[in-house]
Order: C-alpha cells, then structure tokens, then sequence
C-alpha cells in the first residue's frame, strides 16, 4: 500500500491517537503505583496463565532469572502476588496473582480505556452508530488474519 493512500493515512493516524491516548492512563497509573514496565508484563503473565515459576517468568521478560526473582520479591512485597512451593516438587516456586494484584491489573486496564468513555461523550448517537458498523467490519477482518 502507498503512504499516499488516505484510508490508510487516516487509519495510521487513529491508531496513533489510541495508542498514545491508551498508554498514557496507563502508565500514569503503574508510576502512581511504583510499578515497572516488567513489573506489569509479570502481573499480566501471571493473570493469562494463573501460574508461574521464576525461570518463566524471566524467559517472559527475557531476562535472567536472578533478575526476575528480584523483582518477584518485590511483587510479593507489595502483595501484589504469592510465591509458594509447588506440591510437585518442593524445591520449584510456584507465583500466583493475589486478588490485589488482580484489582491493581483491573484497576489499571480502566485507567487505560477511561479516555474512551470521553470520547464517547462527544459523539452523536448517529456517529456511533456509524463508528460501531465500521468497528464491526474492521474485527471481522482481523479475525480473518492470521
């Protein structure tokens, strides 16, 4: 496709606008929350997969699992998660989410979306309903991607 191509322009440009819009209440959030980026993408590997030792973890995040057990211990610091032995074999540590840490991740993706309901507001009820048509086409079409 060119750079020329309007629907393109326009469709780059929104994607933009939700990006910066979306990741902005987001990471205001996790620095009023004295959270890392990794300390975040643990949370969320966590909350996908329910369980977790410190070597996935680290292999995650793509750092060693010295470091990500560090920051695990501050995790467990903050109650934002659980280390316990894995019934299996003694000498592997399990970490699971606490309900904390799940608040904090939800408290977090809200944070995220919140400039959403803004926006809705601003918005005709025709408007969105022709956004949500054009919304519904464009998942349509994803899901058709590999």
């Amino acid at each position: 496709m060119s750079g020329k191509d309007p629907f393109l322009h326009a469709f780059r440009e929104w994607s933009e606008i939700f990006m910066h819009r979306s990741m902005r209440g987001f990471l205001l959030y996790a620095r009023q929350s004295n959270l890392s980026m990794s300390m975040i993408g643990t949370l969320f590997h966590l909350h996908s997969r329910e369980t977790a030792g410190v070597t996935d973890v680290g292999d995650h995040l793509g750092v060693t699992s010295a470091a990500a057990s560090q920051m695990i211990d501050r995790l467990v610091q903050q109650g934002l998660i659980e280390r316990s032995e894995d019934p299996e074999d003694r000498r592997v540590k399990q970490i699971v989410l606490t309900e904390k840490g799940c608040q904090v991740l939800e408290e977090g993706m809200r944070a995220r979306q919140d400039w959403l309901v803004d926006l809705m507001g601003e918005l005709s009820p025709p408007e969105k309903e022709q956004i949500m048509e054009a919304l519904q086409i464009l998942i349509r079409k994803a899901e058709l991607i590999d």
